[in-house]
């Protein structure tokens, strides 16, 4: 999505963006927002860029920092920071600064797999717990937008049942890989190839300790849930990785059914920002609730142009 300096959204995160930046010592004039959502995004002059947290996400910002330094100890290609510690922000919020990458595309299916096989090799952190049960976030989504016009109330009944459902799924799955140090949110967005061929692991802010196969779901829900994916992708994925699919996992129902709602649930918070986003919001709720057939579903891209949705890649 094409993010402009005079949307909405990205003014309602200037203010903070410029406060952080004067604490910084970074230079705001000339900034411009790249990207709106669960984070925001602005770029600065000088090859820098500064990612504000939605609120409550202060911790999350300071581990993410953390995690970054780790990764460039163990020689795992990912982002780099500008400046080592966090500004705090009121609301529990923060931002950092981030040494922007060279120019670059979304990062192929295999490159995910191959960052996450070096990822998930590592020695555990003393930094990184356990991750939490993942349905909560959902969950905690669904509360901060619970009185909205986005979705109807007997949809916001069902979606906090079913997040509770998931929640207690999660809790009785059976063991399956030995837990790793997790990236928490691994897919190709979170990836970013270089002209050169180059790959860096991006928006650490969810890293844990946990189920590799939390990781893998990620990229396989794109081939059962929403079928953008070809199989033959698919299999160079699974093969990058090390042979290891994760849909052959007993508990894989579960990870994916809990990807499907933060999937969701992401698409009804970013429809408070960006109101054109509502009807997929919508229609991924119909999904979710049987009322538009088996998977795979069409699944558009959220937060997009106003007219020009794209697919779900």
């Amino acid at each position: 999505m094409t993010v402009t300096s005079s949307d909405a959204a990205a003014q309602h995160t200037r203010p903070l963006v410029a406060q952080a930046c004067r604490a910084a010592g970074f230079d705001f004039s000339g900034a411009e927002p790249v990207r709106i959502a669960d984070n925001a995004i602005w770029a600065l002059p000088g090859h820098v860029v500064v990612r504000l947290t939605r609120p409550g996400r202060r911790q999350a910002a300071h581990r993410e920092l953390l995690t970054a330094q780790w990764l460039a100890d163990h020689h795992l290609p990912a982002v780099r920071p500008a400046r080592a510690t966090a500004i705090d922000l009121p609301g529990n919020r923060a931002a950092t600064f981030w040494q922007q990458l060279p120019e670059h595309t979304m990062g192929r299916h295999e490159d995910v797999a191959r960052l996450l096989r070096h990822l998930h090799s590592l020695p555990a952190p003393s930094h990184l717990t356990l991750m939490p049960n993942p349905a909560a976030k959902a969950r905690t989504r669904l509360e901060a937008v619970r009185h909205n016009s986005v979705i109807s109330e007997a949809d916001m009944a069902w979606l906090l049942g079913y997040a509770d459902e998931l929640a207690e799924a999660w809790d009785r799955l059976d063991d399956g890989l030995a837990p790793t140090p997790l990236h928490g949110d691994a897919w190709a967005g979170n990836v970013a190839r270089t002209l050169s061929g180059h790959c860096y692991l991006m928006d650490l802010d969810s890293a844990a300790i946990g189920p590799p196969e939390w990781d893998l779901t990620s990229t396989a829900v794109k081939v059962d849930t929403t079928a953008t994916i070809p199989m033959g992708q698919y299999q160079n994925f699974v093969s990058a990785y090390g042979g290891h699919d994760v849909r052959d996992y007993d508990g894989f129902p579960v990870m994916r059914g809990i990807r499907e709602l933060r999937m969701t649930t992401y698409a009804i918070q970013t429809a408070t920002d960006h109101p054109h986003t509502a009807p997929e919001a919508r229609h991924r709720v119909a999904c979710l609730r049987g009322h538009n057939g088996p998977r795979p579903w069409t699944w558009t891209a959220v937060p997009h142009a106003p007219g020009n949705p794209g697919p779900i890649v």
